[in-house]
């Protein structure tokens, strides 16, 4: 073993049943350094990590730590060899502070020293330059926020190695800017840190080296500074891959949907929609940028009809000119007035597919409506089915496979598909190409820009700042349920855009200029 080796993993398979998650991985994490673990949804780098953080136990393998062979039940065995993990879901109480939450659950006296306590917790966030208050109750606090009270929790217990899945997923350009200052600082101090990430040039941003897994194996193991984004790509999905998306210019442009003040507040009093009013063009891509909970998924919703708002309106405009009012009107009923809108929900098989039912059922369920004989044409949904099944890629036994046995990726491609060929005139995507590998996502880009070309008037939530801005014509930003700005793609930065997406107040101008 390697002296500046503080991990090892070897031959580490795990397998859920008929499926292998990890085969034969072979791993090593340095002293004094950054490693990021890379790969596509369904790779299996998140269940590598769960075996290193105790969460589960390799089927096959060894794991190493600092030149000892070591078994690792659980999470506090974990923690004992200082090995800490950092989940993409957070495991705080809300109603306590952010130092209660830390000390929370760690065995000693049931009375405390505060006092004390306190000041060890700020000895660690001063070295590290974290900016916490640590009186402040968790329910106060921003995503990033609770994310360093994750990370703090994790330090205070005696981490050395450090583990982070997905940290930048829910952050702003700014806010992941200070987490990789922080993370360098821990490195210089002698910590160990793996961040499990799919963001390429995140990557190359704040990493020493990249251990890349594909379909559950090693690809290998590159150092940062010898690497580019399309060399980590083509070693995520095996073989050379096309990172150009062509932006056309919007051509034709015609108001095709208009929202006016639209106002949406949950059961429980939390307001997502908040005086909302915007405008969208047909032949033109408009983004929809924003933290998770800013209200944007809700946004899509009510337009689509799924989602009942207090009040607003929500406008539309037939080629003839004619114009609808969609509000307070289902999905059926839009269908109804011959308005022409597909919706790629968040949820796709609680809300978009039925998961029993095989790709040409999912596909019919779009026009069951239209027959008026109960005997249903059956022949042009499979014949589009397998049309989108070789479009997209889509790995299925046959059309007539439940949806539900296929993977997240190609359950993705399914919905996306669908929408897509139903031919509409108003397009909402929210997140299209999640959990989607980089090949595929590119397709959807394409697919997606094909129909602005046609015509459609396309709105898209996608949690890619940089894809954002180079595949949309107009970006709208929200916060809290509020538009905080709306810019031209060309012309503004992920930076401004990161601004508008912490912003408290309301710019309706798309000339760049700041708030």
């Amino acid at each position: 073993m390697d002296s500046n080796n503080v991990i090892e993993l070897r031959g580490i398979t795990k397998r859920f049943g008929a499926v292998t998650a990890n085969e034969d991985v072979d791993l090593t994490v340095k002293e004094h350094e950054i490693l990021s673990i890379l790969g596509e949804n369904g790779s299996g780098k998140t269940t590598l990590m769960n075996i290193l953080s105790g969460i589960y136990r390799p089927d096959e393998g060894e794991i190493i730590v600092k030149g000892t062979p070591v078994t690792i039940h659980s999470p506090k065995d974990a923690l004992a060899l200082n090995i800490g993990m950092v989940h993409q879901h957070y495991t705080l109480v809300n109603v306590f502070t952010a130092a209660e939450n830390i000390v929370l659950g760690l065995e000693g006296k049931q009375v405390l020293d505060m006092p004390q306590i306190l000041k060890t917790i700020r000895n660690i966030t001063d070295s590290y330059g974290f900016e916490l208050d640590l009186n402040q109750k968790i329910y106060d606090m921003s995503v990033s926020q609770k994310q360093t009270v994750e990370i703090v929790k994790a330090l205070y217990r005696g981490a050395d190695v450090l583990i982070l899945d997905e940290p930048t997923a829910v952050l702003t350009p700014q806010e992941t800017q200070k987490l990789f200052t922080v993370l360098r600082n821990m490195k210089e101090a002698g910590k160990s840190i793996i961040i499990i990430t799919h963001k390429l040039n995140e990557v190359l941003t704040i990493s020493d080296r990249v251990a890349v897994l594909r379909k559950g194996k090693n690809a290998g193991t590159l150092a940062t500074k010898e690497s580019t984004v399309q060399l980590l790509a083509e070693n995520m999905v095996g073989e050379k891959v096309s990172l150009d998306i062509k932006r056309d210019e919007p051509t034709n442009q015609k108001l095709k949907l208009k929202v006016d003040d639209l106002n949406y507040i949950t059961p429980d009093g939390h307001k997502m929609l908040d005086h909302v009013s915007f405008e969208a063009n047909s032949g033109e891509m408009l983004g929809v940028a924003g933290i998770s909970g800013s209200g944007m998924k809700e946004l899509l919703e009510a337009i689509a009809g799924i989602q009942t708002v207090e009040s607003g309106v929500v406008h539309y405009y037939k080629d003839d000119d004619n114009e609808y009012t969609l509000t307070g009107m289902d999905p059926s009923q839009i269908r109804k007035l011959g308005v022409a809108l597909s919706f790629v929900p968040e949820d796709r098989l609680g809300m978009g597919l039925v998961g029993s039912m095989g790709m040409t059922d999912n596909v019919m369920l779009r026009s069951y409506q239209k027959g008026k004989t109960p005997f249903v044409d059956r022949d042009s949904p499979k014949e589009r089915s397998e049309k989108l099944i070789e479009l997209l890629e889509i790995s299925t036994p046959g059309t007539e496979t439940p949806v539900r046995r296929l993977s997240g990726g190609n359950v993705q491609k399914v919905l996306v598909g669908r929408e897509i060929s139903s031919r509409p005139e108003v397009l909402l995507v929210a997140y299209p190409v999640r959990g989607l590998d980089i090949h595929s996502s590119y397709n959807i880009y394409n697919l997606l820009n094909e129909q602005k070309k046609r015509g459609v008037a396309v709105i898209c939530v996608i949690e890619d700042l940089d894809v954002l801005l180079e595949l949309c014509d107009r970006i709208i930003v929200m916060n809290n349920g509020r538009i905080t700005g709306e810019r031209d793609a060309k012309e503004t930065t992920k930076d401004e855009i990161g601004m508008l997406m912490t912003s408290s107040g309301e710019m309706q101008s798309s000339t760049g200029k700041g708030l």
